[in-house]
């Protein structure tokens, strides 16, 4: 993971702006992405960075926007072993599991105690 992801998280975490991250923490066989690939959700459903892309992804992302909405982190469980996901051209055929947390900006505790 390059630290041009966490430049990016951090920029938009400085302009006040809530997203999610999403993590690969597990994999099994053989898979798009490895254990630590992650992911920035924007509110709007955009994202910077893939954990794998195809239907997979778009689970992610769509639950990214949950977390997004009530701040409970949640796994995701992507299994590209089913028949379905195996008519799909250059799925691996392997399972992962991602995390995905919100992120909110810090608030400057100096700062709001001033008038």
């Amino acid at each position: 993971m390059g630290t041009t992801f966490y430049y990016q998280l951090q920029n938009l975490l400085d302009e006040g702006l809530t997203v999610a991250v999403a993590t690969i923490v597990q994999v099994k066989g053989s898979t798009p992405r490895e254990v630590g690939a992650k992911m920035i959700i924007h509110p709007y459903g955009k994202h910077v960075g893939t954990v794998g892309g195809g239907c997979g992804e778009a689970d992610v992302i769509r639950t990214g926007l949950d977390v997004l909405a009530d701040g409970q982190p949640r796994i995701v469980h992507i299994d590209l072993t089913e028949p379905i996901a195996m008519q799909s051209l250059g799925v691996c055929g392997g399972i992962l599991d991602v995390f995905i947390e919100r992120w909110t900006p810090e608030i400057d505790a100096d700062a709001a105690e001033e008038p």
